[in-house]
């Protein structure tokens, strides 16, 4: 999803949030909410699904939308987005970062623009290490999976996993795109590479379930990806649409094992890749398959978390596909959180589009109850806030960073 280098519940998701490294117990008095809404409660049960059925549908489906923004301040659309759409997380990329400093304030201004909603925001970014590094140049560099893959080292997997997690964590994000479980199987994938832990099963599930693991340790959701592999494509996703003629059978046997192993390891999260599989589903990629995310993802494998579209705006969509329909098409296969990365007309095409289709009888409102339950259980989960955090200071978390790259050099 990299954008190219190119009577009432006590329980409430406002609660305290975990400890980051900080070099003050508390952010500047204007950092702080001025208004907070009442919590959604968030006790397991028919409290939930009272919460739920409390909800207004656009409510319901802007906590199914998570959403880039442009720059590195908040604007107009992002509050937008925020406060009128309610969508239910931001992603941010390098373009919205340019320093420490910089990039707290901006996530604490769009959880500030969140105090009158009733549902903390997912606050989101791929933080893979390698190329795929969106913290700024205060933070010590974390090698790639390639490298990590090279020494074959578990302990070092996991350990890759926490200080990736203490990064994002320290600047207040709660959810990270990563681990990548894609098996790089073709030389030619230009956009896979060492962003995997190698050419083997064996050896991206061993390091993969463990990175994800030492994520989740730290209280961040990690999000695997790209299901159902994308490994061996030769084509870039974010340009235009791959095409894999590979049957059920043979992605059983390579691309598939990651996944099953990451769902038996309670995974929480898995983004569907916009990749074509004909053998599967002729006309629709993965990501809009109810073959594969349906059938295949939900069903064959029991996959019963939270699933989420890559870059609904990426070329593989948008040059084969309308986004309106293919967002309706992706709810219809099973997705809960639709990627929306760039633009807000984009966001505005997609909310239209999911409104309408309820209002029309194409998607049914219980369904979309269903993904909110998924979403809203995460959330409480991972006991997310939108409680503003200070800048952090980092030196401890630089060193322990350069003593595990020297480790995993050796």
């Amino acid at each position: 999803m990299q954008a190219v280098t190119t009577a009432a519940p006590t329980a409430t998701m406002e609660a305290t949030p975990v400890q980051t490294d900080a070099s003050s117990p508390t952010p500047p008095a204007t950092e702080s909410p001025t208004s907070v809404a009442t919590p959604i409660p968030t006790q397991k049960g028919d409290s939930l699904a009272q919460t739920i059925a409390g909800m207004t549908l656009e409510e319901k489906l802007g906590q199914m939308l998570l959403v880039g923004i442009d720059g590195t301040v908040l604007d107009a659309n992002a509050k937008k987005m925020i406060t009128q759409d309610k969508v239910g997380g931001i992603i941010l990329y390098a373009a919205n970062i340019k320093d420490l400093k910089g990039m707290v304030s901006l996530v604490n201004s769009l959880k500030k623009s969140n105090s009158t909603n009733p549902v903390p925001l997912f606050m989101s970014v791929d933080q893979e290490g390698g190329k795929v590094s969106r913290m700024p140049a205060e933070f010590a560099k974390i090698p790639s999976n390639g490298v990590v893959g090279a020494s074959n080292n578990t302990a070092a997997a996991k350990t890759m996993g926490t200080l990736l997690a203490r990064e994002i964590r320290s600047a207040g994000f709660n959810m990270n795109f990563a681990p990548v479980l894609d098996i790089n199987s073709n030389p030619d994938n230009p956009v896979i590479g060492d962003r995997s832990f190698g050419s083997s099963a064996s050896k991206v599930i061993k390091l993969g379930i463990a990175e994800m693991q030492g994520i989740e340790s730290e209280g961040i959701v990690p999000v695997v990806k790209h299901f159902p592999g994308h490994g061996d494509t030769s084509v870039d996703s974010h340009l235009e649409l791959p095409v894999v003629n590979k049957t059920a059978a043979q992605l059983a046997k390579l691309e598939w094992l990651p996944f099953q192993a990451a769902i038996k390891a309670d995974a929480d999260a898995v983004m569907v890749a916009h990749i074509l599989f004909p053998k599967l589903d002729l006309n629709k990629p993965a990501s809009l398959s109810d073959v594969i995310i349906g059938k295949q993802l939900r069903g064959d494998m029991g996959f019963k978390g939270v699933v989420i579209t890559d870059d609904l705006t990426m070329g593989a969509i948008t040059k084969h596909f309308n986004l309106g329909n293919a967002a309706v098409d992706t709810v219809q296969a099973g997705s809960d959180i639709l990627l929306i990365a760039h633009e807000y007309d984009n966001e505005q095409i997609v909310l239209k589009a999911l409104q309408q289709s309820v209002k029309k009888g194409e998607i049914t409102e219980s369904r979309i109850d269903e993904s909110v339950h998924r979403i809203l259980a995460l959330k409480h989960k991972y006991n997310l806030s939108d409680n503003p955090v200070p800048v952090p200071e980092i030196t401890k978390l630089n060193s322990d960073i350069k003593a595990w790259r020297k480790s995993v050099a050796r």
